[in-house]
């Protein structure tokens, strides 16, 4: 029902789009979360965004490189990757949940995913 894409290799410094789009239903009325999860590692919220308001999220090893966004018109959620790092290398996810929520903190608006895309591989490295 979620289907992200955007698989890649980039060299450090270098930028990627990842989408995310619902065959199923319309996400305008979802929170969007994006994870990744890095070989050996726990897997990260990175960044989220509500349904409500739009308001995006970040988590600290992201901000200011990362960049959420939906566009309701196509039924999809982008994650814009700049700058990337040889650590930003993992499996990216995306994830939704139904909700009309407007979230304070990022951990509210990633935990209590409901609908998990398969994952898409982002690779950093020279």
């Amino acid at each position: 029902q979620l289907q992200a894409s955007g698989v890649g290799l980039v060299q450090p410094g270098g930028s990627l789009r990842l989408s995310c789009a619902a065959s199923r239903f319309a996400l305008n009325s979802y929170a969007i979360g994006w994870f990744r999860q890095a070989p050996g590692k726990e897997r990260e919220g990175v960044s989220c965004i509500n349904s409500s308001d739009n308001k995006t999220y970040y988590s600290d090893s992201v901000k200011g490189r990362f960049t959420i966004s939906r566009d309701n018109a196509k039924n999809t959620v982008y994650l814009q990757l700049n700058n990337l790092k040889p650590e930003d290398t993992a499996v990216y996810y995306c994830a939704a949940k139904y909700t009309i929520v407007t979230y304070s903190t990022p951990d509210e608006c990633l935990n209590g995913m409901d609908y998990w895309g398969k994952g898409t591989q982002v690779t950093v490295s020279s």
